[in-house]
């Protein structure tokens, strides 16, 4: 398993938005096309924006948190048929199976790492050229050059 953090949402044409993961020690990029709501969730965290009312993924917070258990971390399990999978890993030895993107965004919520399969970076990985440039500006040209049917990815 590798750590990874989230890079960014970068939404493509038409209404197509990808989440952009990054080995927290390497070089690797994990991209996963999204829905629009988990995009929104995860920006929306990313920017610090609080909502007037709970959100879902805030909801999901607050109810892990009501029912007294503790999320561990989130691991991104296996790939299929371009399809991600993810765990959501909780004390006491429970794993709850949910959408890599649902995953994320409870994670930055609640503070929790978040981990791809090795098997998973060898098949779907990216490295991206020239460290020089800004993580951002390295995710929209390599966005510029692929699309979705290169991943065989669909809803993460």
């Amino acid at each position: 398993m590798s750590e990874m953090r989230v890079v960014g949402i970068r939404m493509e044409q038409p209404n197509s938005p990808v989440l952009l993961l990054r080995e927290a020690t390497g070089e690797r990029y994990l991209p996963i096309w999204i829905g629009e709501a988990e995009a929104n969730a995860i920006m929306l965290q990313q920017r610090g924006v609080e909502s007037a009312r709970p959100l879902t993924h805030d909801l999901i917070k607050n109810l892990i948190t009501a029912f007294g258990r503790r999320l561990l971390e989130v691991r991104i399990v296996d790939l299929q048929q371009g399809t991600f999978y993810a765990d959501l890993v909780f004390d006491k030895s429970l794993r709850i199976s949910a959408r890599p993107s649902d995953s994320v965004a409870i994670a930055l919520r609640i503070g929790v790492p978040i981990f791809v399969d090795e098997r998973i970076l060898q098949e779907a990985g990216v490295v991206m050229p020239d460290e020089r440039e800004d993580e951002v500006e390295k995710f929209k040209e390599f966005l510029e050059s692929v699309s979705a049917d290169d991943f065989k990815a669909n809803d993460g």
